[in-house]
């Protein structure tokens, strides 16, 4: 199938109100592989995603074969000595480039990165280039810093899941309501949103999109709750 990058402006209109899938598993889950998260992306599109997060060079190859969809494209990888893991050096903003994704995410937060590389030098080396930046943050200091250096959307992706942001256990929707308040770029509401009207939720907050991976394409963590509650409501009963 077909990809052609589409522009800025294009992506933005294209997205707007809408769901983006992340479509990921990784190597110690049941559905990982390429082949797989093409199946998934491919569903999907068909049930009314307006585009795709996904990680890897080989996932994002399958599914740019099964749709054509906006490609949001990362690739988590591990350094020692950094938590930084979400397209965390050059190395993989090149591979992300080259494999031709319509936004390249990664972590935006203020975290020392592998190889002494840094944020700054990452957003300009992609904004030279013409790549489209998403920052994926974990508070509204990280999103408006990551705004001042010329990122084009950010995602809330992280919050929850550095120290220091809050720990919550529903979608962090104060973080949506000031960044939209505050940014002039889109804000994408990610984490935690488990059922569409929390999902809604979001775009009432003001995020530019909703993006939705686990309560979607992780059917372990699916089964899971169900069996949480159910297990719960015995447990009473007796």
């Amino acid at each position: 199938m077909e990809n052609k990058l589409i522009n800025r402006q294009q992506l933005f209109d294209q997205v707007r109100n809408g769901l983006i899938v992340s479509c990921q598993a990784l190597e110690d889950e049941p559905l990982y592989g390429a082949e797989t998260m093409a199946k998934m992306a491919k569903s999907a599109a068909i049930g009314g995603a307006v585009a795709i997060r996904a990680n890897g060079l080989q996932d994002i190859a399958a599914i740019k074969n099964v749709t054509n969809l906006p490609m949001i494209g990362i690739i988590k990888r591990e350094y020692s000595g950094s938590a930084v893991y979400i397209t965390p050096t050059l190395k993989e903003i090149h591979e992300l480039m080259e494999a031709g994704v319509d936004l390249i995410a990664l972590d935006a937060t203020r975290r020392s990165r592998p190889n002494g590389e840094s944020l700054e030098s990452l957003v300009a080396y992609m904004k030279e280039r013409g790549q489209k930046v998403m920052a994926d943050i974990s508070t509204l200091e990280e999103g408006l810093y990551a705004a001042s250096l010329g990122v084009d959307c950010v995602s809330t992706t992280l919050s929850g899941y550095t120290p220091y942001s809050p720990q919550l256990s529903e979608p962090d929707y104060a973080l949506v309501r000031e960044a939209a308040r505050r940014l002039t770029i889109p804000v994408f509401a990610e984490g935690k949103i488990q059922a569409p009207a929390q999902a809604v939720q979001m775009l009432l907050s003001g995020a530019h999109a909703v993006v939705v991976g686990s309560a979607i394409t992780r059917p372990q963590l699916i089964t899971e709750r169900y069996a949480v509650e159910i297990r719960k409501a015995v447990e009473q009963r007796i």
